[in-house]
């Protein structure tokens, strides 16, 4: 899991409320029960005495430890009895668990495995920072369909498609990039959002962004002093997530600012091996009128390209609504 150490601190401090919160809850079962059955509260009580005696009697007599067992076994009949007679159930005050698996702690039982639990909250923090998780919905591998492609534009999407596939089954084994390219609505933020949908699920970073949100967040860290300690976390997790989804390049306002900081951002991640996919309407030419040559150089060298090509999906699907 690509969790900060304070996000993961944050879980830990979770278990630990809970398990606070039920051992409040048996103590005050226990008092209930005390102030219901006196006896039972005797019975509890005899059983520390009961153990002691037998303990003397072990250090002469090493036999009388099935006797010992016996006895103990014999008090809680009797106390189980006396919560069924007084209308508790048998479970009463038995340890309370959020997850018996784990009894609150995040790991297995006797294994320093984590728990599904565990796992569960780890994955619901990463959809919470990606900035995805409604698109995902509704966008990932089992909606796709080709239905909208025909000809070449459907040989394009399929080979995309294949491409995207390959992406997530071999995450973290092979270091690659994908740029998608090509006109208006053709299922380019779809296939980055399916892409996302299952690299969550499998508990790897993802965090998306649309790219004039994502320079504006920038030029807000870069200039405003105030607004930089907040955002510092974002700027880690910028080069440290492993992918980043830049979304609608193009759609931003272009200076030398945003040309620097996407230099700097696809450079450094390359140097971390870092994955990052990145979507845009723009043309491969317009794409080099538009920033550097350097850029234009490291997009078409360290970057699978996948050009899409069709009608615009969006408006086929309203007119169909309709």
């Amino acid at each position: 899991m690509a969790l900060s150490n304070q996000q993961y601190e944050s879980i830990m401090k979770g278990y630990e409320a809970v398990r606070t919160r039920n051992r409040h809850l048996l103590e005050e079962r226990l008092r209930r029960v005390y102030s219901c059955l006196p006896e039972y509260k005797q019975l509890d009580q005899s059983v520390g005495a009961v153990s002691v005696a037998y303990g003397r009697k072990l250090l002469e007599d090493g036999e009388c430890l099935s006797d010992l067992h016996q006895a103990l076994s014999e008090i809680r009949l009797k106390k189980r009895d006396l919560l069924l007679s007084a209308g508790f159930p048998e479970d009463y005050l038995d340890p309370i668990y959020d997850c018996p698996d784990c009894q609150d702690t995040g790991y297995l039982v006797g294994q320093n495995q984590k728990c599904h639990c565990l796992r569960d909250q780890e994955i619901n923090l990463l959809y919470e920072q990606s900035n995805i998780r409604g698109m995902i919905r509704q966008e990932n591998f089992s909606t796709l369909s080709f239905e909208y492609y025909e000809g070449e534009d459907r040989k394009r999407f399929q080979e995309a498609v294949r491409i995207c596939l390959d992406f997530t089954q071999n995450f973290g084994k092979d270091y690659q990039n994908l740029f998608f390219y090509g006109t208006v609505g053709t299922g380019k933020s779809f296939l980055s959002g399916c892409i996302a949908y299952e690299l969550l699920k499998s508990g790897h970073s993802v965090i998306y962004f649309s790219a004039s949100g994502l320079f504006d967040t920038l030029a807000r860290y870069s200039f405003d002093t105030k607004e930089r300690e907040n955002l510092f976390p974002f700027y880690q997790d910028l080069y440290g997530c492993d992918l980043i989804i830049i979304d609608d390049l193009g759609t931003e306002v272009t200076n030398s600012f945003v040309t620097s900081q996407l230099f700097a951002c696809l450079n450094e991640r390359a140097l971390r091996r870092k994955s990052t996919i990145i979507s845009t309407n723009l043309s491969l030419e317009e794409l080099r009128n538009r920033y550097s040559d350097r850029i234009f150089s490291r997009l078409t060298s360290n970057y699978i390209l996948c050009k899409l090509t069709g009608p615009d999906i969006r408006i086929y699907k309203k007119r169909m609504r309709k």
